[in-house]
């Protein structure tokens, strides 16, 4: 990209765009792959909630007032 940037060649500024464009389209997809199977074998080994748990309150909830100072 350097050179091409040097040279002022704008075609040659072009193709080294596209292959940096593609190494880091590569490299994204797999770092959302990884980070997608580490987060699988997360939630895996997590236990699921109980849907009784949810209907019976399980969040400690308080209501508060609060004023708005300006």
């Amino acid at each position: 990209m350097k050179k091409a940037h040097e040279s002022k060649d704008l075609d040659a500024i072009d193709k080294a765009l596209e292959t940096i464009n593609e190494a880091w389209k590569n490299a994204s997809e797999e770092m959302y792959k990884a980070q997608a199977e580490a987060g699988g074998a997360e939630q895996a080994a997590q236990p699921q909630p109980d849907a009784s748990a949810d209907a019976s309150g399980g969040d400690d909830v308080q209501d508060v007032d609060f004023e708005e100072v300006k």
